[in-house]
Formats: structure tokens, sequence, C-alpha cells
């Protein structure tokens, strides 16, 4: 089911959201939902906040956006509860966009390395060191 994008300014993307557990009600649902809303949105990336809810949840899928010959680096991958550990090396602009923020490209400085810590779909536990793209759409 397709699920309303909030656009800037809407208060639930001010708040901080909150970590949940497999409990979340209908978490798979939500999930599913989300990936078919970013698609349709021809976005790369959704999160929880966008589609009003304040949670610590969101989906990537940077293969799509990849070079034919570069696509094995991309990811397609859900994040749970997600926590910036570090971030490495000198700052880089990039023209990006933002699902909330419709029809508005603009040059953004983020650093090329992130490592993360976070659950996946299944609540496993990760840590992990991401870079270029993936890292750019997950911050």
């Amino acid at each position: 089911m397709l699920l309303p994008i909030y656009g800037y300014g809407h208060p639930v993307l001010k708040k901080v959201a909150e970590d949940i557990d497999a409990g979340y009600p209908e978490l798979e649902k939500l999930m599913a939902d989300m990936w078919e809303t970013m698609y349709q949105a021809d976005g790369v990336g959704l999160a929880a906040p966008q589609i009003g809810r304040s949670i610590r949840l969101f989906v990537i899928d940077t293969i799509q956006v990849m070079e034919e010959d570069k696509k094995d680096d991309g990811i397609k991958q859900v994040f749970i509860n997600a926590r910036k550990l570090s971030e490495e090396g000198p700052v880089w602009n990039y023209e990006e966009g933002c699902l909330s923020i419709p029809d508005v490209r603009g040059d953004v400085e983020r650093p090329p390395v992130l490592r993360l810590q976070y659950q996946d779909e299944n609540f496993e536990t990760h840590e992990k060191t991401f870079s270029g793209v993936n890292a750019r759409v997950i911050q």
C-alpha cells in the first residue's frame, strides 16, 4: 500500500525517533509498504518519519542507481535502530534530493565513509562500514 510522504516542516520530521523491537505492530507490512512507497516515488531511501512514524527505521536501495558494472557495490537493505558510530574522510559535495522536499535538489557536503551499528529486519545486530553512495544515502 502506498503511504503518504510527509513534507518538509511537518512536526513528525522534527521529533527524535524512537527505537523499536520485534513486537512493533505490523512491522512486516510497514516495511513492505515503505519499499513500495519509495519505489513509486523514484527514491533510493525512505525513513519511517517521512511516512509519519517517529521510529528508527529506514530502507535504502542503491543498486538501482549504480552503473551497470558497479551493481554489486550497491545495497538493498532495511536498517532498524541505527546508530552512527563514526565517519571518516574529507567531506565531498554531491547533488541530492529528498522525498520530503519534492522537486528540490542541492549540493550537500557529507563524509565519504560511515560506520554504523544497526539491526536488520530479523533484529540481528550488525556493525558495518559503508562508503561512497551507500554512505551518502544512509546519512
